[in-house]
């Protein structure tokens, strides 16, 4: 019996992984970031670990809140689309099957077998047809504005917990360079497995977010340092 060959895309990944890189990875620059700064003022352990909880929380509601908006924006999109592709459907179906079988011929088909195939699938559904070779639309890649929201909010708290460890394990008089170190080997960490899961150099991965990381809690242990000569 032949056996079926299945084949993993690193293509297939980019969806899920972007999201949750782009999550934990704002959730340690974010609450790392805060926490260097405040920490430059020289406030007490409690007082930054009030701050990283609050960043945690409102970093959190932050991103889900602009992904809900965002998602939900691109669902409205999606189901107008929809709804004026079935009213086309309804209104004259000739000349749907006809736009159909043009999408298959410039895709490589003959135009015979392209209109055979378009009957065939219109046949089965037409309107699934319509919304995956047209739209591009599918049911995999549909827009889910809740889950997109409270992924987006996981992978931002599980990133942003990590500094905020770090504020309770360290002592208050190393707590920047604890804080600091911690976060950039945490984000090494989190670009180099990005970088492999999705099939990219690993070294780059971790150099990329790396960099960034280190050049976000530099400028903000700037601006609290010069405020804190102030206060």
């Amino acid at each position: 019996m032949r056996r079926h060959h299945f084949e993993r895309h690193y293509s297939e990944r980019t969806g899920w992984l972007r999201a949750a890189v782009l999550g934990a990875n704002d959730g340690i620059v974010s609450v790392s970031s805060l926490l260097v700064g405040v920490a430059a003022t020289h406030v007490s352990r409690s007082q930054a670990l009030i701050v990283s909880v609050a960043g945690l929380v409102g970093g959190a509601m932050s991103m889900a809140a602009g992904e809900f908006v965002s998602v939900s924006s691109q669902a409205d999109s999606e189901r107008s689309d929809l709804e004026r592709e079935r009213r086309e459907l309804e209104a004259d179906e000739p000349s749907e099957r006809a736009e159909l079988a043009g999408i298959y011929v410039q895709r490589g088909l003959e135009p015979a077998l392209a209109k055979q195939v378009a009957v065939q699938l219109m046949k089965h559904d037409a309107l699934a047809a319509h919304a995956r070779d047209e739209l591009g639309l599918s049911a995999t890649h549909r827009a889910r504005p809740l889950q997109a929201a409270m992924a987006s909010a996981s992978s931002f708290a599980a990133g942003a917990v990590l500094p905020l460890l770090m504020v309770l394990w360290s002592p208050t008089a190393i707590l920047i360079p604890v804080v600091a170190g911690s976060s950039l080997l945490f984000l090494a960490v989190l670009g180099g497995l990005a970088a492999r899961a999705g099939g990219a150099p690993i070294a780059t991965g971790a150099l990329r977010v790396t960099f960034w990381g280190a050049l976000a809690m530099a400028l903000t242990a700037a601006v609290g340092s010069a405020f804190g000569a102030f206060a």
